[in-house]
């Protein structure tokens, strides 16, 4: 429901605050005022087209905010959560609009920046303008199929067969998917299967490459290593008799240590002597184990020369094999492991394709039952619905037009989310001119009523909203007008009705009548929008029966139709 549209410098409109409650309110001026003013600023608000004419002569800017407060089952709070502005239905929905003098625009939801694509989708869930080529409501021909599946209560069928549709579309992709796979299958699966037999024939190992390249380093210099290792134990050998001297220094110490018997065995000379003795015969033993471990490596060092080409040729097959899976050689296992987890996929693709196959064609099948079941309900709910829409433009002065909910089957492939049906609503107003689309009506009131009838045949089953009317009683009066006005009243007990009009008997019919002046001050022009009292209503719909000399009989008159 809209509660608040405020406008400022827009065309002849300055500054202009209007409140709004449930119900029918109509708008009422003289042509020319400005009436078709308020839906252009409203427009805006919805994500219009931005024009830079509709700025206010000398300002620099036009700005328009429509404040909303949908139910929190509308469809709206759903969209706008999934646009991500917005967590769910909070109390207000506040749309603003803001023209540039140069004609740029910027829109905002709730303080949030958006662009006018995202007004102009969340301004269609929140509001229908019914009016001569407006694309907007039931001018828009994707509108006509939700149209028909609310009138027959069929969003359930609907619902379902979106399930069913995005479990075929799904199938289809996982079969597709794996057919593109298939098409490479054969070259594919030879080169993994080479890519792994050289793999295995080389068995990587982790840390290898480092191994090797250490090994490779040492050996490359063995030769000078040798020499090194040979004049170290050539010095060792070649001492003056170390183990003599150092024998004959341990039978000295041994003699002083004899000497020193009845010396306390905490004497400090004494127990320097028996670190001394301790420390030659470690250097005796230490001496043979550097000899020995001087033999190991001399030995070790001497190899045969093909074990550095072995270990130059390894090292350099792993590189290689590296940069041609574009990894490190460390990796190479866990590229052996991925190509066995793909040639695994690949063995098993066969079976899979079929499991794919049937399941298109389970959940094709399940798809096709649930859409004949649909566009069968969908048939017999047309029929019922042209039936009520008749009902409703006889007295609206189209009784001799025609109606025809065209219900249109396609090939279950070229199905979607909602069936297999493309609806559409086709009129002929007057005798002997074929069926057509509502936009082939050229008057905007007859097209206005036409929507008025539409709506009022689906009053009980439409969602709660802003539906505005425009037009709707050019070129009647009487009794149609009032006709008119019933239905919309009726239109405004499920929804928040706006119409614009001229006739008495509409107006009259209204909860609330704003009265849209234009005057003149100064050679400058300003539209006056001015909520009515019962007594200003009654001098305005005299003013709209009578002309410009209201007469005593016309506020009578007034009188009685708003009584009515």
């Amino acid at each position: 429901m809209l509660t608040e549209l405020s406008i400022f410098d827009v065309v002849l409109i300055e500054r202009v605050r209007l409140s709004f409650d449930k119900g029918l309110t109509a708008m009422t001026g003289e042509t020319g005022s400005g009436k078709s003013i308020i839906l252009d600023a409203l427009g805006l608000a919805l994500g219009a087209r931005a024009d830079r004419a509709l700025v206010r002569a000398g300002c620099k800017q036009a700005q328009i905010i429509a404040n909303f407060c949908p139910e929190p089952q509308h469809p709206v709070w759903a969209l706008l959560e999934e646009m991500e502005l917005g967590d769910g239905p909070d109390e207000e929905l506040i749309l603003r609009r803001i023209i540039a003098e140069d004609g740029k625009s910027k829109g905002f939801i709730n303080d949030i920046p958006v662009s006018a694509g995202v007004l102009r989708k969340t301004g269609n869930l929140l509001v229908e303008i019914h009016g001569q080529h407006d694309g907007r409501g039931l001018m828009d021909t994707r509108t006509h199929i939700q149209a028909l599946d609310a009138f027959g209560e069929l969003q359930g069928d609907v619902n379902r067969c979106s399930q069913a549709f995005n479990a075929w579309t799904n199938a289809k992709k996982q079969a597709e998917a794996l057919a593109l796979q298939a098409k490479s299958d054969a070259s594919e699966q030879i080169y993994l299967q080479e890519a792994a037999h050289e793999l295995d024939r080389m068995d990587p190992k982790p840390g290898e490459e480092q191994s090797l390249a250490s090994m490779r380093n040492v050996l490359m210099q063995s030769e000078q290593l040798l020499g090194d290792i040979e004049n170290a134990r050539k010095q060792l050998d070649d001492m003056p008799g170390p183990e003599d001297q150092i024998g004959s220094a341990l039978r000295n110490i041994e003699t002083a240590l004899t000497r020193m018997e009845s010396a306390q065995s905490d004497d400090p000379a004494r127990k320097s002597l028996l670190r001394t003795q301790n420390a030659l015969e470690q250097s005796l033993v230490e001496l043979d184990e550097a000899r020995l471990a001087l033999q190991d490596a001399a030995h070790k060092l001497s190899v045969e020369p093909e074990k550095l080409e072995m270990a130059e040729e390894r090292l350099f097959e792993l590189r290689a094999l590296a940069r041609k899976h574009k990894t490190s050689v460390d990796q190479l296992p866990e590229i052996r492991r991925e190509l066995a987890r793909r040639l695994e996929t690949l063995e098993n693709l066969e079976h899979a394709q079929v499991v794919a196959a049937k399941e298109v064609s389970k959940t094709k099948e399940a798809y096709q039952k649930c859409v004949t079941g649909l566009s069968k309900k969908r048939t017999a709910w047309a029929h019922k619905l042209d039936k009520a829409i008749l009902q409703e433009l006889q007295p609206l002065r189209l009784e001799k037009a025609r109606f025809e909910t065209k219900v249109d089957v396609v090939e279950i492939d070229a199905g979607n989310a909602i069936g297999i049906n493309r609806v559409s609503f086709e009129i002929s107003a007057n005798p002997g001119t074929p069926l057509g689309p509502l936009s082939s009506i050229a008057s905007g009131g007859e097209l206005s009523r036409v929507s008025l009838a539409i709506k009022a045949a689906m009053a009980d089953k439409s969602a709660p909203g802003l539906m505005i009317f425009d037009e709707i009683d050019q070129g009647v009066g009487g009794a149609v007008a009032d006709a008119v006005g019933r239905r919309l009243a009726v239109l405004s007990q499920e929804n928040q009705v706006l119409v614009i009009t001229h006739s008495p008997q509409v107006a009259a019919r209204a909860n609330v009548q704003f009265q849209i002046e234009k005057s003149e001050q100064n050679g400058v022009s300003t539209t006056k929008i001015t909520p009515l009292e019962k007594a200003q209503r009654e001098e305005e719909i005299a003013r709209m029966l009578a002309g410009a000399k209201i007469t005593d009989e016309a506020r009578e008159a007034a009188k009685a139709l708003l009584g009515s």
